[in-house]
């Protein structure tokens, strides 16, 4: 990128920073809205209307999907920051399958129930999980490379994968608890879910913005990064953590969604370039769009059936990214 490119990307990033911010109010306003049961704007303001119930389920459930989106974003692109790898997401480091893991063996072996709980387990599995695969790639010499780290996250994803298999193989009585968390859902959580998760979150998104210099040093290399003064180990441990809170909390919230962190980035990417410092809060604001909508869409595909918010997604991200991928637009990381 010239110097010349520079502010026009600045301008461009601003612009669609103010239409992104138009465009979440209007589709959190549809999520408000649409459902099996249409709303009227008139009960946004009316307290006292029978159907202010709905309403109010609805905005929490929108408020939800709003810091999940925002999270996983954020997290999508961190992570294809800091390994370097286009194809990053909250799978890569053993987020997902930690995440998993840890609430089937919650379910199984200590008999947690209710969503408090399951939140604690599965935010716990993916912090585990990503410790575990950093600890791996940091094993022989040159210390936890972007290769080593993608090699030891696919590792780690493929081991813990099935141990959580095999133990719903034989125990249906956890598969049952298990499946209507493990699609992935931003429904039947209520506001108190969101205030256990969002000091997480709010950690993890300070972290995350303090991690876009971080991550534009490392992306020289790290002999170039010690030579600009950075200490490259802990720079990527800060990322590291940021990505552990964020996309760990995202996934014990919702369970594991995917596409968002994979698509996001690339989107935004081609449109600003790969600065971190306008990727992150455009990404985090993009992330926040896409599963509101895919929230609200899956509401009245096949009605009265509610498609969940984590195939939705995938059915939006999937053909999104294909486009993408051909016009080679999915930004140079």
């Amino acid at each position: 990128m010239t110097l010349l490119q520079a502010p026009a990307r600045a301008t461009t990033a601003a612009r669609l920073g103010a239409v992104g911010v138009v465009a979440l109010l209007l589709v959190g306003t549809a999520s408000v809205l649409v459902g099996s049961r249409m709303l009227s704007p008139a009960v946004l303001l009316d307290a006292g209307d029978p159907l202010r119930p709905i309403f109010e389920a609805r905005f929490e459930r929108t408020l939800l999907g709003v810091a999940v989106g925002a999270a996983l974003g954020l997290a999508g692109a961190l992570m294809q920051g800091l390994t370097r790898n286009p194809l990053a997401d909250p799978g890569i480091l053993g987020i997902n399958a930690g995440a998993s893991l840890a609430m089937v063996l919650g379910i199984s072996l200590v008999g947690v129930s209710g969503m408090q709980a399951y939140i604690w387990f599965a935010f716990a599995g993916a912090a585990a999980a990503a410790l575990l695969v950093h600890g791996i790639a940091s094993l022989g010499g040159g210390g936890a490379t972007p290769v080593k780290l993608a090699v030891a996250g696919a590792a780690v994803t493929a081991a813990v994968t099935s141990w959580s298999t095999g133990v719903l193989m034989v125990d249906r009585a956890t598969m049952e608890s298990f499946r209507f968390w493990q699609v992935g859902t931003v429904g039947g959580r209520g506001i108190d879910v969101l205030l256990t998760g969002l000091p997480f979150l709010v950690v993890g998104g300070v972290l995350a913005l303090v991690g876009a210099r971080l991550l534009d040093a490392l992306a020289l290399g790290d002999d170039v990064a010690r030579a600009l003064g950075r200490r490259a180990g802990l720079d990527r441990a800060v990322v590291g953590l940021a990505i552990v809170l964020l996309a760990g909390t995202a996934t014990a919230l919702a369970g594991p969604i995917a596409f968002v962190g994979l698509v996001v980035p690339h989107a935004v990417r081609s449109l600003v370039g790969p600065a971190h410092g306008r990727l992150l809060p455009l990404a985090a604001l993009a992330g926040a769009i896409l599963v509101v909508a895919a929230d609200t869409l899956g509401r009245v595909v096949l009605p009265p059936a509610e498609v969940q918010v984590g195939i939705m997604a995938a059915v939006l991200g999937v053909p999104f990214f294909l486009v993408l991928v051909r016009r080679g637009r999915t930004g140079a990381l």
